[in-house]
């Protein structure tokens, strides 16, 4: 199972060139049963990525552009009344897609954010009086252009808590630029294969349990604690951390960080987690859980670099 997983994520890494921290982060929050938010400038393949994803898997998928003129049963369906009957019936929206591109989803206004809130955290909808079930495989990625602000809302703390993982992506070295242009070209020849067996949500379902089987000794698990429990008692570490820090992360970080340092060891061929697990998906698992003070904001102060500064004041197991 480990060997099909890891060569969907070589076969994904061979399309999306120069991103291999956005293939592991996919590939970790479709192991997590998660949802992801990922930053970037555009062109930088975030699309791309999802819709690979999508052909390496037994799943559909669906690209919703969200605009502030977007209606909530734009997303989730609606009532359509059918006059020979003299009934409505229900007909289904993107959201009932096992992959779902939320694209630029700070463009959408409250209600639609609204809507998405609940397919994320419950997998269902509600339209009326009627409550519809999402698909058992359903991963939302949003993205998010961090260049363009205007005409933009801001996503709300409680949405944003439901996002497993933050990635922020970059622009790509000069050797990847050049493969990049290599694989554009391939591509544009038909040159590059398709994956060629998809892996199945049968055979998915039994890597999640798996992860969900690795091994977290005490120590390991006190320190992943005490890094959340850090961020809510920030005062008790004092120096920069307790002027930065307004509201800490919510128990859901606790389980994220979890579930995603279990995901990691398991595709390193671990059946345990160590304290560089937990450090390696920290930033992606915190960045958008942590409320900063008006003192850090004002001073510049990223929540990554309160992140490297939790990491620095918590001593590891």
């Amino acid at each position: 199972m480990i060997k099909h997983i890891n060569d969907l994520k070589t076969w994904l890494e061979t399309k999306i060139i120069g991103q291999e921290s956005l293939v592991e982060r996919l590939i970790i929050a479709l192991l997590s049963d998660g949802h992801v938010l990922v930053e970037g400038a555009p062109g930088l393949a975030k699309t791309k990525a999802i819709k690979t994803l999508s052909e390496g898997l037994e799943a559909d998928f669906h690209r919703i552009q969200f605009t502030p003129d977007l209606l909530p049963a734009d997303v989730t369906g609606s009532d359509i009344y059918k006059p020979k009957e003299g009934t409505f019936e229900f007909q289904k929206g993107p959201i009932f897609h096992n992959l779902v591109l939320a694209d630029e989803i700070n463009r959408a206004p409250a209600k639609v954010q609204s809507a998405l809130l609940e397919a994320m955290a419950e997998r269902q909808i509600s339209v009326g009086k009627s409550t519809y079930k999402l698909p058992e495989l359903f991963l939302v990625m949003a993205t998010q252009n961090p260049i363009e602000q205007e005409g933009t809302y801001a996503l709300p703390e409680a949405q944003m808590d439901r996002f497993l993982l933050h990635v922020k992506i970059d622009y790509p070295s000069t050797g990847s630029e050049r493969k990049i242009l290599e694989l554009s070209r391939d591509e544009k020849n038909s040159k590059i294969k398709a994956f060629e067996n998809p892996l199945t949500q049968s055979q998915l379902n039994k890597a999640r349990a798996a992860v969900r089987d690795v091994r977290m000794s005490e120590q390991v698990e006190e320190y992943l604690v005490q890094i959340i429990l850090a961020t809510r008692n920030s005062e008790k570490y004092g120096g920069n951390l307790s002027d930065w820090l307004e509201f800490g992360a919510s128990p859901r970080a606790t389980i994220a960080l979890d579930i995603c340092s279990k995901s990691l060891a398991w595709l390193d061929n671990r059946n345990f987690v160590t304290p560089d697990d937990i450090r390696s998906i920290a930033h992606d698992v915190l960045r958008h859980r942590l409320i900063l003070s008006f003192e850090a904001e004002a001073n510049g102060i990223s929540s990554d670099q309160v992140v490297d500064e939790l990491l620095k004041v918590v001593p590891s197991a």
